[in-house]
């Protein structure tokens, strides 16, 4: 599993997260990280999330240059 922790302190909109834990609990496909559970630890909301080798999204998209077509393939997919 991966464990993503959030700061609850830092998000203005708090009601964000729980919309995003929301659709990410009740949507199930083999192409996206599922989601198993939360936590609320303090003041950090620790998400618990399918493990997947590669590392986040956001650091492979800063590390990646892909042409405008390979964006749309990855999105579609």
């Amino acid at each position: 599993v991966a464990v993503k922790q959030v700061s609850l302190q830092k998000q203005p909109q708090k009601e964000l997260i729980v919309n995003e834990l929301l659709v990410i609990r009740d949507n199930k496909h083999p192409n996206i990280v599922n989601y198993l559970d939360s936590y609320l630890v303090g003041d950090k909301l620790w998400i618990i999330m399918e493990y997947m080798d590669g590392g986040t999204l956001s650091s492979v998209i800063k590390e990646v240059h892909m042409a405008e077509g390979q964006m749309a393939a990855i999105c579609c997919e």
